[in-house]
């Protein structure tokens, strides 16, 4: 977590005064001039925390000593609604942010809760969401409750904290050499990389010592197939192999993929019988109504039912772009903004991506 600071609250009152001397008539002038929200600006005013940069950049503007002002008592907590409400550019990682895939994640820890352990595809278009939802997979059981929506359900497993989760992300060039790779799983697993660490090795520490439940996800799998010539045949078989006769039905997979895993190893050139485990795959799509409605609601700030509507139906209802717009609405109401340019420039900012539609 970044570092945050707040004002002393002997202090509030010499601040607000700073603010007319420096000839800021309105807290939204500062923040333009500064380039900051005006929700950080707001909190700084009120002696409530701020990033600890933005309390030295604000504290100069108003020509004011922040070490004088700081509160010095105040320790800084993890504090989830410090988060971004609305998480557009990356993978979303906590379980809180997380919303909707009810069934699917039903159907999905279904196969993972008995043994033997089993397979699973999670396919969809490119930001559809499938890197989120494996995070998901992963976080979700070992979140403690206070940390999750009041409503969220968390037991999916019995005994879910002697399971392991393994995250690859085929993005990441380490994973493209198999030394790496297969160290990496070992490592993560609490077992002794052996010298050498080549496929024969992997098999003899993985099938001796795997005794707990372990799921590895595999993200961006095609990068794998089409980019890593060190990943080939025998690599995937020996990951075949484990998962079917070595592992007493203690390992699964799950990996994300444009296509099925059978089209997806024919169309890279790959014969292997790993590919044909996946008894299962989900196919990812828009939410329900019901869900891109809750997503709606973790707004800080209620939106009005008319704007609700307006962004149920220019995004119907797929998850990234229902988190475009409700950023959009949510930076015009903090800043104070009317009329509807928030929907313009929401409507240009899901145009890159409205193939999902």
């Amino acid at each position: 977590m970044a570092r945050s600071v707040k004002v002393a609250s002997d202090y509030i009152q010499k601040v607000k005064v700073a603010i007319q001397l420096q000839g800021y008539p309105r807290q939204k002038d500062l923040a333009v001039d500064l380039g900051l929200s005006l929700s950080t600006v707001k909190n700084f005013l009120s002696g409530k925390p701020v990033d600890f940069l933005n309390f030295l950049e604000i504290s100069r503007a108003l020509g004011l000593d922040w070490k004088e002002i700081a509160d010095s008592s105040y320790e800084p907590k993890p504090s989830l609604e410090e988060r971004s409400p609305f998480i557009t550019g990356t993978p979303i990682t906590h379980p809180r942010y997380f919303f909707g895939r009810e069934k699917d994640l039903k159907r999905l820890f279904d196969l993972l809760k008995r043994h033997p352990l089993q397979n699973a595809a999670i396919i969809g278009k490119k930001r559809i969401g499938k890197t989120s939802l494996l995070h998901y997979l992963k976080n979700i059981t070992t979140t403690p409750a206070e940390q999750l929506r009041r409503e969220q359900k968390y037991q999916w497993l019995p005994c879910a904290e002697v399971y392991k989760w393994i995250f690859i992300d085929f993005q990441d060039p380490r994973m493209a050499c198999r030394v790496r790779l297969l160290s990496y799983i070992i490592e993560s697993l609490g077992m002794k990389v052996p010298t050498p660490c080549d496929l024969d090795n992997f098999m003899d520490v993985v099938s001796s010592n795997l005794h707990n439940p372990t799921v590895i996800l595999l993200d961006e799998i095609g990068i794998g197939l089409q980019r890593c010539p060190d990943l080939d045949d025998n690599f995937w078989e020996c990951l075949r192999s484990l998962a079917t006769n070595h592992t007493g039905g203690n390992l699964a997979f799950v990996l994300a993929s444009p296509e099925s895993p059978l089209e997806l190893a024919r169309s890279n050139g790959h014969s292997s019988p790993f590919f044909n485990i996946f008894g299962y795959s989900v196919t990812l799509g828009a939410l329900s109504e019901t869900e891109a409605r809750q997503l709606i609601a973790s707004s800080p700030i209620p939106f009005p039912e008319d704007d609700v509507k307006w962004i149920l139906t220019k995004s119907q209802c797929f998850p990234l772009l229902v988190q475009i717009l409700c950023r959009e609405r949510l930076f015009s109401l903090e800043d104070g903004e009317v009329g509807d340019d928030w929907q313009k420039e929401g409507l240009r900012q899901i145009k890159p991506f409205t193939d999902l539609l």
